[in-house]
């Protein structure tokens, strides 16, 4: 198996996967400077001369003069090299330019998300759990560079300056590179005794000018897993059965084999592989099988049918998920009521690049070559079916093509599927490849869901009683993490965001009826607050406009007791020109707020209507989201975010006829186009808190706003996405 290296039709693309391994500080002094903090609070970590460092290498400093920082979560497009980088570079008063970013090997012992408990990516928390960990490695390395540097010059370490990557006493001065080998000699310090900056030193924390560091995408030498070739490397594709729950009941694989470049097919559990020299004889092998598929255990049921199903369960009352008072009660003896039913289709993630991987099994190790967003999983899910230990299987993280929650998937489902091709064909590379079409309409979903809200309301049209009902599969059933996600038959994920309510309404329940269906399902860019927001802030909308109050001053007056909601809300009316600024005819505008991933957002939007087709012409968006790391890192995720589910507010929805997914490739799931998007304005609301969410946040609340927005455009209230007029 080839462990060292891998290569990759890129310019410059060569990785030396070795150099990852922990520093031995010999006595010629050939080493440079690995560091890294523990994750144990109070933990203290050593360096010993001929021994390893004997805590996590998040940094390296080379004598070339190369800062190189190993970043534990994947590069999906999010900026978490860029945000991460900063965090080390700001406490190390390195020079940017001298910064080098690389994926870090899978170990969840030294690599493990601080929130999740292991080593993966999702939930927006890679700022959120690596902020101070990041902050204290670079603070770290700039102790011992300043400590060897105090030695070297005969000095006080206190009277040192380090600046752009500069250590200097008076006459005397140094770049981190001739500095690493004898910085490497020191002692870490630990992390009680860390000097780090407070938020007015921050020089790069919070700068318009950092460059981003996932490079390469710009000129096409940025590795993704399509670009990874090996030594003899097959590519394999899988025939998935066209209904979910289906198995092969026979096959002939005649033709297939006869066409030029196919060397095997085979069946596998999840369909039958055809495995071959590159992908266009792969495919097209695939075309050429002859499958008998047996549907006893199918899921046949049509989408609209589902749906049916879930408007009737919310008639009726569910397992409770949170409840304050007596809503109930109150609803039933209220002389005023206001109830709404919404409606959510199932949705694909539709990333810009579907899942891949590239996989080579020795005996019981394997060797995994992927944008691994689920590190630690994947890597106890393949060494499970292998039979091994998780330390023989190793995994070299490339980027990713975007991900929205498709590339964590806990079943390791694409990941699994690799390795069991890759078993089939010992001690050969087999890049497995799914195209678009077998991602659309064989992966994971966001699942559909029905909701209904009630409320009671007092003489003033205030909310007194709020009940809500939910209907939907649970994403977390049946996985590793239904253990911890779901507790008395609740999946958190299914109810988030409309238990913790936002406003003040005294009395309030929130119900749940989880639903048994054949469609694998899985977490979506946001997860339940795709829904949830939505249901949430168009009933306050309407509530509002029923008490004929502004829908900002009515939702201002539920705040009370959240002052993060309250601020964004305010300075997204003051920037959109909230009852300052006149539309034209015909357009409306709409609010929405919500909280997720720890931090705030408020979005104003506003249409414009020509009979039943309308335009989305203009969003501006608030953010509260901590200390702004990388402000126009968080800018570019809050657009992104906003172009995600306006593209579901829009126009996305992936059904199934007799559980046949219907669609399969852009043409027909057609995600936002650029004509559509609307000018957005972003402003980041300024905080000295600690850093949150911020790849999901913007998300949530932008159907809701569109939603309101064409009503106060054309007085019909849309329940249902996506948004359709006529």
């Amino acid at each position: 198996m080839n462990t060292n290296r891998f290569s990759v039709n890129k310019q410059n693309a060569d990785v030396d996967t070795g150099r990852r391994t922990f520093l031995k500080v010999a006595a010629t002094g050939s080493a440079g400077l690995t560091l890294g903090i523990s994750l144990s609070a109070g933990a203290q970590s050593r360096a010993v001369a001929d021994t390893a460092l004997e805590y996590n290498a998040f940094v390296s400093i080379t004598p070339d003069n190369a800062v190189r920082i190993y970043i534990k979560h994947l590069e999906m497009g999010q900026g978490v090299y860029t945000g991460l980088a900063t965090c080390v570079a700001e406490e190390l008063d390195a020079d940017w330019a001298q910064i080098v970013c690389e994926h870090a090997p899978v170990d969840t012992a030294k690599y493990a998300n601080l929130l999740m408990g292991q080593q993966g990516t999702g939930g927006s928390t890679a700022m959120a759990n690596s902020f101070m960990q990041l902050r204290r490695a670079g603070a770290a390395a700039r102790a011992m560079l300043v400590a060897a540097a105090a030695q070297r010059w005969q000095v006080p370490a206190d009277d040192i300056k380090v600046s752009q990557g500069i250590v200097s006493h008076a006459s005397h001065s140094a770049t981190f590179g001739e500095l690493a080998i004898d910085a490497a000699r020191q002692t870490p310090p630990a992390n009680d005794n860390l000097k780090l900056k407070t938020p007015d030193q921050f020089q790069l924390i919070g700068s318009e000018s950092t460059l981003r560091k996932d490079v390469g995408k710009h000129n096409g030498t940025a590795i993704y897993t399509q670009d990874v070739q090996l030594p003899g490397m097959l590519t394999a594709v899988v025939a998935h059965a066209p209904r979910f729950g289906a198995r092969v009941r026979s096959f002939d694989a005649t033709a297939a084999l006869a066409r030029k470049g196919v060397h095997q097919v085979f069946e596998i559990d999840t369909g039958v592989a055809v495995v071959a020299d590159d992908y266009w004889s792969a495919t097209k092998g695939r075309e050429l099988l002859q499958i008998e598929w047996d549907e006893t255990r199918a899921e046949t049921r049509s989408s609209e049918t589902l749906l049916q199903q879930y408007r009737s369960l919310v008639e009726t009352g569910g397992t409770i998920a949170e409840q304050h008072g007596n809503a109930v009660t109150t609803l039933t003896n209220a002389s005023d009521t206001m109830e709404l039913v919404f409606e959510f289709p199932y949705l694909a993630h539709a990333q810009m690049e579907p899942v891949n991987c590239v996989a080579q099994v020795s005996g019981n190790s394997a060797e995994l070559w992927y944008g691994c967003q689920s590190a630690t999983g994947d890597q106890m899910a393949v060494a499970q079916l292998l039979g091994a230990r998780p330390q023989d299987v190793k995994i070299n993280t490339v980027f990713a093509g975007g991900g929205f929650g498709r590339r964590a998937n806990p079943m390791a489902d694409y990941v699994l599927e690799a390795v069991r091709i890759a078993r089939q064909v010992p001690d050969t590379a087999v890049k497995l490849v799914w195209s678009r079409e077998d991602d659309m309409q064989g992966g994971f979903y966001r699942p559909a869901y029905a909701h209904k809200l009630s409320a009671a309301l007092d003489s003033q049209g205030n909310p007194t009683a709020f009940r809500a009902r939910i209907a939907g599969q649970s994403i977390m059933a049946g996985t590793s993490m239904a253990a911890m996600m779901v507790s008395n038959g609740i999946d958190n994920t299914s109810v988030e965001g409309l238990t913790e309510f936002a406003y003040d309404v005294p009395e309030r329940q929130v119900e749940l009826h989880t639903t048994d269906v054949g469609i694998p399902v899985q977490w979506w860019r946001s997860v339940g607050n795709t829904h949830t927001a939505f249901s949430k802030e168009v009933f306050i909308d309407a509530l509002a406009r029923k008490a004929d109050i502004d829908p900002i001053e009515y939702r201002l007056s539920l705040l009370g007791n959240n002052p993060r909601e309250t601020a964004v809300l305010k300075l997204a009316a003051e920037k959109a020109g909230w009852g300052t600024r006149e539309l034209p005819e015909g357009w409306g505008r709409g609010v929405a707020v919500h909280t997720s991933f720890g931090s705030t957002v408020a979005e104003i939007a506003e249409v414009s209507v020509q009979g039943n087709n309308f335009k989305v012409e203009r969003v501006v968006a608030v953010i509260d989201c901590g200390i702004a790391v990388n402000p126009g890192v968080i800018r570019a995720q809050v657009e992104g975010a906003i172009a995600y589910g306006l593209s579901a507010a829009l126009q996305d929805e992936l059904t199934l006829t007799d559980g046949v997914v219907d669609q399969s490739n852009f043409h027909n799931y057609q995600v936002l186009r650029m004509n559509a998007m609307p000018i957005v304005e972003t402003h980041i609301l300024p905080s000295t808190n600690a850093p949150s969410g911020v790849g999901e946040p913007g998300t949530p609340p932008i159907a809701p706003a569109v939603a309101n927005a064409l009503a106060d455009a054309t007085g019909q209230r849309l329940t249902r996405l996506p948004l359709r007029l006529a």
